[in-house]
């Protein structure tokens, strides 16, 4: 399907959600993404699998990234798009086929931004690290995604969300001893046991550390538990796996031992890992930007891939139109007002000289 990068950017988002591109199958899109963009002489292109950077060349003195992720989470009976007027339903309107559209338009429409930029629209966003294209583009060509600042498009409600909090995933294991249950004096229940792993967890009380004015919210939670042999058992083993969302203070070895610290007893097993990342809003870049958008800024609860972008050493936020508490769900929608008021931004905030 061909992308008409001149059309409105209501009808550009439309055009993208109903090119289906569930993770793992976003040939089609990046196809087509490339087609529109490599003919333009303003921009210099290169492919890396399913993902696409698009780069101006005008030696400026800054360089900014915008990026957005071109997979969805499977189809839910949620294609194709569906426009009432005020809201763009559909797979992909929210997480985040409208923030794709507005960088479209913006690479498309805008050959002589104040600012050098690299757009980069990758795939693999959804599933398995080993899958993003951001991170196969900073092993494979690490010098495309050089910059003093980057902006993903992720879903923000169009207002900037600063940083992000780090995920850690440990599960927690109360031991026992095994015996027939009607003899359960022979044994110790481990289901039991772990009783004291959740009275820790209803007794935590959150850390709320201000990073550059901006509170964060820490979360340690219990989400899934496994024990039991059968139903005549006393169990040996009951697992409990919990999931620490820290402030981006905190690097992933600091909460890590606080986890530890906080289990002491328990046999703790990490199984997932991502650090956060810092807000930076003291660079140039990202302070323009924010008085751009009216100077609202927002800490970022959940974990985006602006985190990779710290990794790399560039100071990032997430700005894009669409509610994240929206993202992944059936109805998901995206405000048509907002489609507009995030490409206004961004092309005031890259055109103003």
């Amino acid at each position: 399907m061909a992308l008409d990068l001149t059309a409105d950017v209501v009808a550009l988002t439309e055009t993208l959600v109903n090119i289906e591109s569930v993770s793992l199958d976003e040939r089609a899109i990046c196809d087509a993404v490339e087609a529109a963009l490599a003919p333009l002489t303003h921009l210099k292109t290169v492919r890396i699998g399913n993902t696409l950077v698009a780069r101006t060349e005008l030696g400026r003195a800054e360089r900014v990234v915008i990026a957005g992720h071109l997979d969805t989470v499977p189809l839910n009976d949620n294609l194709p798009a569906r426009n009432d007027g005020t809201l763009l339903h559909g797979l992909g309107t929210c997480d985040m086929k409208g923030g794709v559209a507005v960088a479209l338009r913006l690479a498309a429409t805008l050959p002589d931004p104040v600012r050098d930029v690299t757009y980069v629209f990758y795939e693999g966003e959804e599933i398995a690290s080993v899958h993003n294209g951001l991170r196969l583009v900073a092993e494979q060509e690490p010098t495309l995604l050089e910059a003093d600042f980057a902006i993903l498009m992720e879903p923000s409600d169009a207002v900037v969300e600063a940083g992000c909090q780090g995920t850690l995933r440990v599960e927690v294991t109360a031991t026992g001893e095994r015996a027939h249950s009607a003899r359960s004096w022979r044994g110790v229940n481990a289901i039991h046991g772990a009783g004291e792993i959740l009275n820790r967890l209803a007794s935590y009380q959150a850390r709320l550390p201000v990073i550059d004015g901006l509170e964060y919210h820490e979360g340690l939670n219990a989400v899934l538990i496994n024990g039991g042999v059968a139903t005549n058992v006393i169990p040996d083993r009951c697992t409990v796996t919990v999931n620490y969302r820290f402030a981006p203070d905190r690097s992933e070895d600091e909460a890590l031992a606080f986890v530890r610290d906080f289990f002491a007893g328990f046999d703790v097993v990490v199984t997932d890992s991502a650090p956060g990342a810092l807000p930076g809003l003291g660079v140039p870049a990202a302070a323009a930007f924010v008085a751009a958008v009216g100077g609202e800024v927002n800490p970022k609860f959940g974990w985006t891939d602006v985190a990779r972008f710290t990794g790399l050493g560039i100071p990032a936020v997430n700005f894009g139109p669409g509610d994240p508490m929206l993202a992944h769900k059936q109805e998901e929608y995206v405000p048509i007002e907002q489609l507009r008021v995030c490409e206004s931004t961004l092309r005031r905030w890259l055109g103003e000289q």
